[in-house]
């Protein structure tokens, strides 16, 4: 849900027309002297007017969308000076550029996430474009990529309904813009065609300069008609990526996964100094003993506190390559963890539903790397978490033995900047539960964790507008505790 009380400036994506009624008249068939094509051949992009209608092209500042999320291009540093992201800055506040120094930077391609301060948007995502060079076309096509589908995914794992695209290859990193529309209109439409079902809106911000190019281009990856359909078939460009959107080179099919602890090889000179900074970062550089040595030293209670948090640390990051590798997207599809606003002191939070987690139905493996996943860059700093537990059933209790295994792999960080653990509804046999396994397992959470009775509890520590509330716990709380009010809630 969007923060209320928005300023007047901001604009309502709802009072926006979406791509399928931006359609006045096809023209015949022949026009321009192009010939509709057989219906017989299938286009790669279909007419789908469900998708149509979560599109809006808008000529405007993105900064001022109420979108859930917009999205915010910069460089490595996350200090670029360009008009959006200036806009943005100017209208989230001073403390956005506080949070973007706890990130420490972000490499081309990927997406990271904060909140949105002073905007209407909740969220702010935060992706690097990628350096155009001619000669490595190529690796700029898919970091290019990277960026829209990893900004997507945030999105899809967040729960957010709403996105903000700003164009992503800013004019100073010479991305042609025509290419670059291709990639981001291709690879948003073929992430809604598989992952589109909690997504109501994307909204592509373009200024007077861009905008020429996605009314051009946006009719072939998202036709409004049959007719148009079968007319644009013809334009498409002849490399139209897989079946994600992403490029395909034929003589790269057989692909080297990124490199760990390099920046991309297309990077400028002046960039030299930034890549040698992780020559000798990675472990065979240090010389570490041998691992399986290691094991058992650790058995025999012979390694010392330091080589025991390094140990741990290796360990924690073999979890979360592996969770940032695998296809976590039936686990996201649960809605059992999302993050939400902040509470009353500016921490961040994140919900945890029970109800949304059929234990007995998934593999619990994935579930702890989907957490992993999720957690990793939000626990770099204060946060805390609330669980709802409401209505939840036998099905749905989670075993200790799992949360005992997820409190031992997660590094210091998750256990250091977790300052509250809110347990909303509980039972009397999950308090006794909770008492035994803070007490005998993990004693360090004990003090963090708060049996919360009822949503008016929770709002001393979580104003009503920083949370979004599933529509079960809201009715369950009218029916209990008879104090049902008009709470923000999520469509969860």
């Amino acid at each position: 849900m969007d923060p209320l009380g928005a300023r007047s400036q901001f604009v309502d994506i709802q009072t926006l027309p979406t791509w399928d009624q931006s359609l006045d008249h096809l023209d015949s068939c022949k026009s321009n002297g192009l010939h509709c094509v057989e219906d017989t051949v299938p286009s790669p992009f279909p007419y789908r007017e469900d998708i149509n209608r979560k599109i809006i092209l808008f000529n405007g500042d993105v900064a001022l969308l109420n979108c859930t999320a917009i999205v915010n291009t910069s460089n490595e540093t996350l200090t670029d000076k360009n008009p959006a992201s200036d806009s943005i800055h100017l209208h989230a506040g001073p403390e956005l550029k506080e949070e973007l120094l706890k990130l420490k930077g972000c490499r081309t391609g990927e997406a990271k996430i904060t909140e949105g301060f002073n905007l209407a948007a909740r969220f702010l995502v935060h992706t690097v474009g990628p350096k155009y060079k001619a000669r490595y076309r190529t690796a700029a096509e898919s970091s290019l990529y990277n960026c829209y589908r990893n900004v997507m995914q945030l999105v899809r794992e967040h729960a957010m309904s709403s996105v903000g695209f700003c164009v992503i290859n800013s004019p100073k990193r010479g991305y042609p813009l025509d290419d670059a529309t291709h990639i981001a209109l291709r690879t948003v439409r073929r992430f809604l065609e598989k992952f589109g079902e909690t997504i109501e809106m994307v909204v592509f911000a373009v200024t007077d300069f861009e905008e020429p190019s996605y009314r051009k281009l946006l009719p072939l990856y998202f036709p409004r008609s049959v007719q148009e359909e079968h007319r644009n078939l013809l334009l498409l460009p002849p490399d139209i990526g897989n079946s994600e959107g992403e490029p395909v080179v034929p003589e790269r099919q057989i692909r080297i996964s990124e490199k760990p602890g390099l920046q991309e090889e297309y990077s400028d000179e002046d960039d030299l100094k930034s890549d040698l900074s992780f020559v000798g970062s990675h472990a065979f550089s240090r010389m570490e003993d041998d691992i399986d040595k290691q094991r058992k030293l650790v058995l025999q209670g012979q390694m010392s506190d330091a080589a025991l948090q390094k140990q741990h640390q290796r360990n924690y990051n073999r979890w979360l390559g592996r969770a940032r590798g695998e296809d976590l997207s039936d686990i996201a599809a649960l809605k059992a963890l999302y993050q939400t606003g902040v509470d009353t002191r500016g921490r961040t939070v994140m919900v945890i539903v029970g109800r949304n987690i059929p234990v007995t139905l998934i593999d619990m493996e994935k579930a702890l790397l989907y957490f992993i996943h999720v957690m990793d860059h939000i626990v770099v700093k204060e946060y805390v978490m609330v669980y709802f537990h409401t209505l939840t059933g036998e099905h749905n209790h989670i075993d200790t033995d799992f949360i005992k295994k997820l409190y031992d792999i997660v590094d210091a960080k998750y256990k250091k900047n977790l300052k509250a653990f809110y347990f909303v509804h509980p039972t009397f046999r999950s308090k006794v539960s909770t008492w035994f396994f803070t007490t005998f397992n993990v004693s360090g959470l004990k003090d963090k964790v708060q049996h919360i009775d009822s949503l008016g509890e929770l709002f001393a520590y979580i104003s009503p507008e920083q949370i979004d509330i599933p529509p079960f716990v809201l009715e369950y709380e009218a029916r209990v505790n008879n104090s049902y009010h008009s709470y923000p809630f999520s469509d969860l």
